[in-house]
């Protein structure tokens, strides 16, 4: 049975089907960017569908022929509001992060069509189960900006392809195609970029016919395998260390050798 799609923020529009709460980011015009108000948005929807005891899968996905770009880093404009702090950021990035491997006990199942690009990768990572369509991209991005990954990439990602691989992709700033990521281990599967989201929304549906409390067990098992003992630290130790790279003279010459289209020159400052 359907109900009707509800857009509780128009950031995150929202709708359950079969059993399954289909999240999907809805900020096409910056290839669903992480904003603040986006990143609240998920955690409030990943919550809510983890106390409905109607819901049995979370499917994760974006709109407009992209995953999510990562955070967004827009100047600035007149009238927006002030940033987050990083203390603020790492916040919500640990209720993020909590919300899909800890606390909630449904499957969070990623749908990635286009690209998925730093925190944008992270987030398809926190996910149990990653599905990709033939157009996906991947890549970290960290590196590209002179800074380090976040959003439990740093755990996630070893975790799914070993820390040899993880380290390579890291520090290897390229595009991944679905191809080489599915190699990787960075999805379970590709399937054709036409019709996509019907094949990835039929798959959730399929994994929430099966009986809630053995999906529930299992998932509470796994979630224990390689958590950090700390999670909340590694999370925000993350985070200062991404903004450290930012702020750094290195970090602002990377940025403008992106928008400047040339090899960046760095002194390690």
């Amino acid at each position: 049975m359907t109900t009707p799609t509800r857009a509780s923020e128009s950031v995150l529009l929202e709708e359950t089907r079969n059993g399954v709460r289909i999240l999907r980011m809805n900020r096409p015009e910056v290839k669903n960017a992480l904003s603040n108000d986006l990143t609240r948005a998920l955690v409030r929807g990943l919550e809510e569908a983890a106390s409905d005891a109607d819901i049995r899968v979370i499917a994760l996905t974006g709109v407009g022929g992209a995953f999510c770009s990562g955070a967004d880093l827009s100047p600035r404009k007149s009238g927006d509001p002030k940033p987050d702090s990083v203390e603020q950021t790492a916040d919500i990035v640990v209720q993020l992060v909590t919300a899909m491997r800890v606390s909630c006990e449904k499957p969070v199942i990623a749908g990635i069509d286009g690209i998925a690009i730093g925190a944008g990768l992270a987030l398809a990572m926190c996910a149990d189960i990653r599905m990709a369509s033939s157009a996906a991209r991947f890549n970290p991005g960290y590196a590209r900006i002179g800074t380090s990954p976040d959003c439990g990439l740093t755990w996630t990602l070893p975790a799914a392809i070993g820390r040899e691989p993880a380290m390579r992709f890291f520090l290897e700033p390229k595009m991944h195609d679905a191809e080489a990521a599915l190699a990787l281990g960075i999805v379970g599967e590709v399937v054709d970029a036409d019709g996509f989201d019907q094949t990835f929304i039929g798959y959730c549906e399929k994994i929430a016919e099966i009986a809630p409390l053995a999906a529930a067990q299992t998932k509470r098992l796994v979630s224990r395998t390689g958590l950090p003992d700390n999670l909340e630290a590694h999370l925000r130790d993350e985070l200062t260390y991404a903004a450290r790279g930012l702020k750094s003279e290195d970090g602002r010459e990377a940025r403008r050798a992106l928008r400047e289209k040339r090899k960046p020159v760095f002194g390690g400052h």
